[in-house]
Order: C-alpha cells, then sequence, then structure tokens
C-alpha cells in the first residue's frame, strides 16, 4: 500500500499546497469537503446526547463533539466545512482506518478511509491511544481499574501488582511492551496518513494529538475536584503518574512525528502542549473527567465514568485548537 501510495501523495500534496493563484491569506469562498475520523477522544466519549442512529450507534459519538464545535466556530469566522462525514468511533484502533471495526453485539462498521472521497479537500481526526494500549496500561497501574468490567481490556501483566507499574514499565518486559507498541503506533499512523493522501489526492491532512492527562505538579491529584468524593486518577500510585505523563509525553511525540515524516507533509494539533493547566487534576479547570468520575453517559440506567475522557470545557479546548489550525491550513 505503502509503494502504490507514495505516487499519489506527492502529486496530491503539490496540488492542495498549491491552491489557485492569488488565493493566499484568504479564507476560501466555497465550501471545504471534509471528513473526520478518529477513536473515543474524536468522537467526545463521556458527553451526551450521543448519536444512537446508524451503524455507528455503538460508538459513543457525541452530537456535539469537537468536530461539530469546530465546525460552527469556523463558520463564524466565514469558513464553511462541507462534512462530508464525521466516521470517528469509541474504541477505534489505528488500523480501523482501513479494517472494519467490531462493535459491542456483533454490530461492525466499515472502514474509516471509505468515508474520503476524491474530492475531499480536510482530513482530520485523532487516532493512536488505542493502538498504544493506553486502557491496558491504565488496569496496570489501578486494582480498582482491573475489576471494572465496563473499561475494555486487560492489564500488560495482570501477576504485576499494579502499586509498582511504574517500575514496571520503566524496565524489564513491561519496557519492552511499551517499545513494541510505539513503533506499532508510528508504522499504523504513516500507513493511515499515506491512505489518506491516496484516497483523497488533494485532502490537507490534519492529525489531532491528545490532551494532556497528569499536571507537572502531580500533588494537585492528592485531592479529588470539587463534587467528587474518588481522586481524578483513583488508586494509581502518585509514584506511577510521572510515568503515565511521560508514556502520553511520547504518544505525542511519536504523532508529531508521523505528521512530519509523512511524504508531502501533515500538520499535528499539539493539544498536549496547550493543555498543561487543564488536566484531570486541576479542579473546576478540568478540561478531563476523572478516571472514575461519572460522565454525561448512562448505559442500562447506569452512568459510565469518563475514563480520563475531555468533559465538555476539555471538549471546547479541542474545538478551539482544531479550528485555528484549520483557519490557518485553508488560510496559507
Amino acid at each position: 500500500m505503502r509503494r502504490l501510495a507514495a505516487a499519489a501523495v506527492a502529486l496530491g500534496s503539490c496540488l492542495a499546497l498549491a491552491g489557485p493563484a492569488g488565493s493566499a491569506g484568504a479564507a476560501p469562498a466555497d465550501p471545504v469537503p471534509t471528513v473526520f475520523f478518529g477513536d473515543s477522544y474524536t468522537a467526545n466519549f463521556g458527553i451526551a446526547p450521543f448519536n444512537q442512529d446508524g451503524e455507528r450507534g455503538l460508538c459513543f459519538q457525541a452530537q456535539e463533539n469537537y468536530p461539530a464545535v469546530a465546525t460552527r466556530r469556523l463558520a463564524d469566522e466565514g469558513i464553511t466545512l462541507d462534512v462530508q462525514s464525521d466516521v470517528s468511533c469509541g474504541g477505534a484502533l489505528v488500523h480501523h482506518f482501513w479494517q472494519e471495526q467490531e462493535l459491542p453485539f456483533g454490530m461492525k462498521v466499515p472502514p474509516q478511509q471509505d468515508a474520503l472521497k476524491y474530492d475531499t479537500q480536510l482530513a482530520v481526526g485523532s487516532m493512536g491511544g488505542n493502538t498504544l494500549g493506553f486502557n491496558r496500561i491504565l488496569k496496570q497501574c489501578s486494582d480498582e481499574l482491573r475489576n471494572h468490567p465496563l473499561l475494555p481490556g486487560e492489564p500488560v501483566n495482570g501477576d504485576e501488582p499494579a502499586a509498582k507499574c511504574g517500575e514496571f514499565f520503566e524496565s524489564g518486559d513491561g519496557k519492552q511492551w511499551l517499545d513494541e507498541q510505539f513503533e506499532q503506533v508510528g508504522f499504523d499512523l504513516g500507513e493511515l496518513l499515506e491512505r489518506i493522501g491516496y484516497f483523497a489526492p488533494d485532502a490537507k491532512r490534519v492529525l489531532v494529538g491528545y490532551p494532556r492527562l497528569v499536571p507537572e505538579d502531580t500533588t494537585k491529584c492528592l485531592t479529588p475536584a470539587p463534587g467528587q468524593t474518588e481522586l481524578p486518577f483513583a488508586d494509581i500510585p502518585q509514584d506511577a503518574l510521572p510515568v503515565l505523563d511521560q508514556i502520553q509525553k511520547r504518544l505525542n511525540d511519536a504523532m508529531q512525528k508521523a505528521a512530519a515524516d509523512v511524504e508531502g507533509g501533515a500538520d499535528f494539533v499539539d493539544l498536549y502542549a496547550q493543555t498543561g493547566g487543564n488536566t484531570a487534576c486541576d479542579g473546576t479547570d478540568r478540561g478531563i473527567g476523572g478516571l472514575l468520575e461519572d460522565s454525561q453517559v448512562e448505559l442500562l440506567g447506569t452512568k459510565i465514568p469518563w475514563y480520563a475522557h475531555p468533559n465538555e470545557k476539555g471538549r471546547d479546548i479541542q474545538a478551539e485548537q482544531v479550528a485555528d489550525t484549520i483557519e490557518e491550513i485553508l488560510n496559507r
């Protein structure tokens, strides 16, 4: 696929960067055909109501996710996106961009790349966290999450105590597992970006990073958020929180590198760098719901926890940064 796509990527990038004569510095007058893709951070799992109609009803895609909010922000600036599709889906791994994704109750959704059209001019989304296995990393560090059936996945090594997860990921089998996961993430993100260039040669590609979860000062994580009883990271040991942050920073760097390395280039929205004051431990300023803090979504009458996903404040930060990046790209 990579060899097949290379020529198309190069051609598409040239076409996308060239643009019509005299257009520099002016927003496009016509609507911009756009596809949003991604995982639960694009779908904005946890924000209600979510779209329950159609084949993606179990993707937990919020009706007011960051693609929807960013699209409105851009419209206010005179930039109209013609959203051809938003195929973001909770639980998506990077390879679900080109392979179908299995959902609960035997349901499946087609590859996200199927939404791309030859005239798509903008493709935007977040992927990588599930391929890395961040839910498994969280379970490795938390006995409470290991016993929480709604969060999918198993700890990396259930025989290792959660209290020692920081050491686990910094040496031995845990470090080796993590290195292999990052290698897979980098390869798959490169494939995803190349496929966008192949199926939508004129599309400007925007890879959106993940907001920061853990603050630099982890003592802030030793106090529940206002109105909450659980700590933001539940029973994850404080000495493991910097390790989780290092893993997230490494993921952010891997995503940024994938965007820079793909032939023709892609843009990267560095949310990690913009959200250090809006982590899960920032009280009323938090843009991330705590691991076991009730989200807005109910399943069978039971509130589902946020599991460290953006709340409405975090969603608005995502939308603002994404809209600003899109505006900059379209005004080049």
